[in-house]
């Protein structure tokens, strides 16, 4: 890794953890989480509909909620419901880049061979970090550039500014350096200003959406299991969120946040042509790419993508 401090965390640093359960609780999270998987998987609990002018009810199932959505809360409608560009196309796409155990019904994607066992360090947790901050400067810096990406500025989903007081926090609490940021999040941020440069919206809206949305949703099981591990179960300020009223959202779905980013989502793709359409929905395999890549530095270095 590049710039890396060695900083693992004595033993007893891991509390009343056994190796063991700190090892299957962060493989387990990386290995759901790896490639933005944040949308549902179907099955036969599911139900899921987009509201309309009918009058809805609202259904608690088991299992995790659709991307954006509530804590398992689905809403059925009496009418036939059409669906979005986010939950038709785009989350086709992300499906079929599933396995089957992530995804029973949808899932094409081949199983990737079963990974050494991994006890992720402190070291490797700040170069998650790191290089998330990197990407999420390249995304923010975009919106303020870019005239078309002015409704994806000051929206409440940034982490700049929270990562930089994790990072901080870790490295005064630890004693550890900061380290450089490596070769995952240069590449990552520098793919985000070269769509971005090249004027390739729907590709850079693929990369957005998955990103920011998957952190609230996958990341946050990664952040829980760091605690756990990591951190005498602190909850870094990278899960949390704060609302324009000043509420606190600490790691669950900011859903007051994400709904006016997916609608104005929504918006900007019923306005593409089928090309471009096309475009955003066949980035979806470099953003899996990307996003294993940054996830990869929890389970030693090893990426499904």
């Amino acid at each position: 890794l590049i710039g890396s401090v060695a900083c693992a965390l004595p033993l007893r640093h891991y509390s009343n953890m056994k190796l063991s359960s700190i090892c299957t609780s962060v493989a387990a999270a990386v290995s759901l989480t790896s490639g933005a998987l944040a949308f549902v998987p179907a099955t036969n609990q599911h139900k899921v509909a987009l509201s309309t002018s009918t009058t809805p009810r609202t259904t608690f199932l088991a299992g995790h909620p659709p991307h954006g959505g509530g804590d398992a809360a689905v809403t059925e409608v009496e009418a036939e419901a059409p669906v979005g560009f986010i939950d038709g196309e785009l989350r086709g796409a992300a499906m079929r880049l599933h396995t089957r155990s992530q995804a029973p019904r949808e899932g094409q994607a081949p199983e990737p061979s079963r990974p050494k066992k991994h006890v992720t360090t402190l070291d490797d947790y700040l170069h998650f970090l790191v290089d998330s901050q990197a990407v999420y400067q390249a995304f923010e810096d975009v919106a303020n550039d870019l005239e078309v990406m002015g409704p994806y500025r000051n929206t409440g989903l940034e982490r700049v500014k929270a990562l930089d007081e994790d990072i901080a926090f870790i490295c005064s609490e630890y004693g550890v350096a900061r380290p450089e940021i490596g070769e995952y999040g240069n590449t990552y941020a520098k793919e985000i200003r070269k769509l971005a440069k090249d004027g390739k919206v729907p590709e850079l809206m693929c990369h957005y959406y998955n990103h920011y949305f998957a952190h609230t949703a996958g990341g946050i099981m990664i952040g829980k299991a760091m605690a756990a591990a990591l951190l005498d179960k602190k909850v870094l300020n990278f899960y949390k969120w704060t609302t324009p009223e000043g509420d606190v959202i600490e790691s669950r779905k900011p859903l007051s946040l994400l709904e006016p980013v997916r609608a104005g989502i929504e918006k900007m793709a019923a306005a593409w042509s089928g090309e471009e359409r096309k475009r955003c929905v066949d980035e979806t395999a470099a953003t899996f790419r990307y996003g294993g890549q940054l996830n990869s530095y929890l389970s030693g270095g090893s990426s499904p993508h």
